[in-house]
């Protein structure tokens, strides 16, 4: 056991090392300005945001939920997978190159609020702070639950406290992403995401060796669940379709989008979608693999599992070496840790800009706001961990809809904004708050669908999504045009995306 325990933690100690390192090259790397701190001054290789991207976007979901939502359900998870794969494709293609080009049109805006208020040149700055508000309280509860999943695994695999795994959970994200800014959390997010790929690979096909191949596996599969194979399994049409509608969420989502951002040039989006694609498809196919492969080894092995969603981790202790063991547990840790690193620094982003400089100190420097910044990634690292200390609050439940807020608070309102000159900043306030509006009342407001919770018949980001989007049409049309500069700075951007 003694053995089992110095391995892991050989394997933990490299891993934490690593990112601090890299948060200490990223400290003297980038410029000491709001664009290098917040953004890495815009000039991330097109691997490095792809991975920043996907890693940021997969969290622990992609290496124990999926795993165990396949273990649990059979292949009816795969429609997941699908929707989320194409909505990923589509925010390459859509969104990314355009809002590359006009965030820099727009008065060179390093937020999403602040590209939104200069988009349409808000002077009430309503815009800006409903937008404001949205990121900062959901993703302080957001990484609140990160953090939870964190001390989790430090309890469920170290034997350690929950508390502990709490604090070095998070002193280890704001350690980097205190110095080293948005290049740090970039680069980390590349590294977590090659660990996680290589990871989603190396799993699954062990457990299949070990049960004699995949063929093998999948039979045994089949004998526990007859109903494994079947694409529709417990769901109607509208279960499949609300299962795909996860990928509605990518346009909205700040920390995924403030990527494209960063991104060195609009020339580089076409590679980034590539190695982001490619890396998104493998590691599903992998999280899959894990979860379909578990079935099998379970069945044949007669192991006992009480908890699908811990899969990857029973694989992690029972068919590898303590080292490898420990480059496992790093895996999940690299999920969980992008994902908070990408978090604290788009609050702290909003904090600085969309607070700090917008009511309190409207001529503040470069270096002042940088300040700012770091120290607001400390204060909401620690209101993280103060909610995460309860790890049966209520705050978990809100965060488990947070995907579909920002996506229909704020996936029409990118799109639109990006795709059609004749949008106003009335359009965009009536459809972000109706967006975020018809999620909260989805979910809370004791709809039912034929007797069941409206919620569960039908994922509320598609009503959220589609209301949003037909909200922000009516009102702009029924307002006044957007004034003539503001025109020709969308005109501009489509200039700029021809090169």
């Amino acid at each position: 056991m003694q053995t089992v325990a110095t391995g892991v933690w050989i394997s933990l100690a490299i891993y934490f090392i690593l990112m601090i390192a890299i948060g200490v090259y990223a400290y003297f790397k980038q410029k000491n300005d709001v664009e290098g701190y917040m953004l890495g001054g815009r000039n991330l290789g097109p691997a490095v945001t792809a991975l920043s991207a996907g890693a940021s976007d997969m969290s622990g979901w992609l290496l124990l939920g999926l795993p165990g939502y396949m273990y649990a359900s059979g292949v009816v998870s795969i429609w997941i997978a699908l929707g989320l794969t194409i909505g990923a494709f589509a925010n390459y293609l859509i969104v990314a190159p355009r809002l590359r080009v006009f965030t820099e049109v727009a008065d060179n805006a390093i937020t999403l609020p602040d590209y939104f208020s200069n988009r349409f040149n808000d002077t009430s700055h309503l815009l800006r702070i409903m937008s404001a508000v949205v990121i900062i309280v959901f993703f302080t509860v957001y990484t609140a639950a990160s953090l939870v999943a964190g001390g989790k695994l430090f309890e469920s695999s170290l034997g350690l406290s929950y508390d502990l795994g709490l604090w070095v959970t998070a002193g280890v994200v704001v350690a980097y992403t205190l110095f080293g800014g948005f290049l740090a959390v970039s680069l980390t997010d590349f590294v977590q995401g090659v660990i996680m790929l290589i990871a989603m690979l190396l799993v699954p096909i062990v457990a299949f060796t070990e049960i004699g191949g995949v063929s093998e596996g999948m039979a045994a599969a089949q004998q526990v669940n007859s109903e494994v194979f079947n694409w529709t399994n417990g769901v109607t049409t509208m279960g499949i379709i609300s299962l795909m509608a996860w990928g509605f969420g990518y346009f909205g989502q700040p920390h995924i989008i403030v990527r494209f951002m960063a991104i060195r040039s609009v020339k580089d989006v076409p590679v980034a979608t590539a190695i982001g694609m490619g890396w998104m498809i493998l590691s599903l196919i992998g999280a899959l693999g894990v979860g379909l492969a578990g079935i099998g080894y379970i069945a044949k092995t007669g192991a006992k599992l009480d908890d699908p969603e811990t899969i990857f981790l029973f694989f992690s202790q029972v068919l590898f070496h303590p080292l490898i063991s420990g480059f496992l547990l790093a895996a999940i840790l690299a999920a969980i840790m992008s994902t908070i690193s990408s978090q604290l620094l788009v609050v702290s982003s909003s904090l600085t800009r969309d607070v700090y400089k917008l009511f309190f100190n409207k001529n503040a420097t470069e270096s002042q706001q940088v300040t700012v910044g770091r120290i607001s990634v400390v204060v909401v690292a620690i209101v993280a961990i103060i909610l995460a200390g309860d790890r049966n609050s209520s705050v978990l439940e809100l965060v488990s809809h947070a995907w579909a807020g920002f996506g229909a608070a704020f996936g029409p309102l990118v799109i639109l904004s990006l795709m059609w000159k004749r949008m106003n900043r009335n359009g965009a306030l009536a459809g972000a708050i109706v967006g975020a509006l018809t999620v909260i009342i989805w979910v809370y407001g004791g709809l039912t669908i034929n007797g069941q919770p409206a919620n569960s018949v039908i994922y509320s980001i598609l009503p959220g999504f589609a209301f949003s989007f037909i909200a922000t049409i009516v009102v702009s049309l029924m307002t006044a045009p957007p004034k003539d500069f503001i025109v020709a700075r969308f005109e501009e951007m489509e200039k700029g995306l021809k090169g």
